[in-house]
């Protein structure tokens, strides 16, 4: 007896990214069983009469592919066991473990991942996995189109050595092989790459000193860019770099992507209510005098946001917004470097610079680590306690008074 193999839109569980998973069920026998296909949907984009993406879901040709592709392995897999007159339940079907190797070179698998990324609209992982490949086919030259199982402890013995002599920082070349490792974890579970073959058991990358430099400047340094700063040649964004220092410093350390998506609709009752894009934790914080008239300046040349970055006309995929956020933090920053330079601020001057001050100076003025956890939308305390070394508004509010 064959099974029924159908496609489900799971509504009764619901994922933090607000959306439901789909499904794979298999009934047979009068048994059921069901499998995550890795992807969710908005239950208001699936037709439940169907059991198909409905014609207006976003990424429905996407959704749709993983879909047969899925569906076309099961009866393939079906029809195997059916010829070979071999007994199966819904469970060994869904799960077998005699799926065929599909050996990937790394450059394929790669390209891939990004694609995939790209498609998802996870720009922060597409970032990441991208800047690891460009890393690793300018070591090999761009001879990429090797199978996983070159990668021995030999090889990267190697890459790591290249990365050195490249004066890659050690939280840069952890990074790198942290990526690295994850891309060869997810090929081994793809069946693009043998376990066998996996080097990261002998090769550790856990030696790699990631401790998290001192970058917190003290509060005396900060108040330099809180008075009028004179015009330093003709960098473009010199006004807009350091307000959003001063801004970031007094609304709970708000990161410069956090920042760039802020609209009007994020200020409520005075109070700044964002979501931490990300730890995706709520933020509600909030916004001293000083902020506001910050946010004020710009309130006639902000384009459907609080700041000048994003337009809501020009920048409206996930992919536009990344690209156009990265390329003015880099403006930013070299900007804060030169205003460092003419305050006589000794220090590498970063957006993040202000993100981790404003945790050192309420922790000097012995505000609990849990409350600044909290304003910074941590997911742990281990987290808040390396920037060193829920609470009730009115606790954060007094706590912040402590900034100026």
């Amino acid at each position: 007896m064959s099974a029924a193999i159908n496609v489900v839109c799971y509504k009764w569980k619901t994922l933090a990214n607000g959306e439901s998973p789909l499904m794979v069920r298999v009934a047979k026998g009068g048994k059921r069983t069901m499998q995550s296909l890795g992807i969710s949907i908005n239950p208001k984009y699936w037709d439940f009469t169907r059991n198909k993406p409905k014609p207006n879901c976003p990424n429905k040709e996407y959704i749709q592919k993983i879909i047969l592709d899925k569906q076309r392995e099961l009866q393939q897999r079906m029809l195997e066991l059916n010829v070979e007159q071999k007994e199966y339940t819904t469970t060994t079907l869904l799960n077998n473990e005699n799926t065929k190797f599909e050996l990937k070179t790394v450059s394929e698998f790669y390209h891939e991942l990004i694609e995939q990324y790209t498609r998802e609209d996870k720009c922060g992982n597409r970032l990441i996995y991208k800047g690891s490949f460009n890393s690793l086919k300018a070591f090999t030259k761009g001879k990429l189109d090797i199978p996983f199982s070159d990668i021995d402890t030999s090889w990267l013995n190697k890459y790591e050595k290249w990365l050195r002599s490249k004066d890659n920082k050690e939280t840069t070349i952890s990074l790198m092989f942290r990526t690295l490792r994850s891309t060869y974890n997810k090929a081994i579970k793809a069946k693009c790459a043998r376990k066998s073959d996996y080097p990261f058991d002998d090769y550790k990358i856990n030696k790699f000193d990631t401790t998290t430099q001192k970058r917190a400047i003290a509060k005396t340094d900060v108040l330099k860019f809180t008075t009028e700063v004179q015009p330093i040649g003709k960098q473009q964004y010199m006004e807009l770099s350091k307000d959003i220092f001063v801004f970031s410093y007094l609304c709970g350390g708000i990161n410069f992507t956090d920042i760039a998506n802020l609209t009007n609709e994020n200020i409520q009752n005075g109070r700044l209510h964002y979501i931490r894009q990300k730890t995706k934790k709520p933020i509600k914080i909030g916004i001293p005098q000083e902020a506001m008239q910050i946010i004020e300046k710009y309130s006639k040349e902000s384009k459907g946001y609080l700041f000048p970055i994003l337009d809501s006309k020009k920048h409206k995929t996930a992919l536009q917004k990344q690209n156009r956020i990265h390329k003015i933090l880099g403006k930013v920053n070299k900007n804060l470097k030169l205003l460092a330079a003419d305050l006589g601020v000794e220090a590498n001057l970063t957006t993040y610079v202000a993100r981790h001050s404003f945790a050192s100076v309420l922790k000097k003025s012995g505000v609990n680590i849990a409350l600044i956890s909290e304003a910074l939308g941590h997911s742990d305390l281990a987290t808040t306690q390396i920037y060193l070394d829920s609470f009730d508004n009115e606790q954060v509010d007094e706590a912040m008074k402590n900034l100026l």
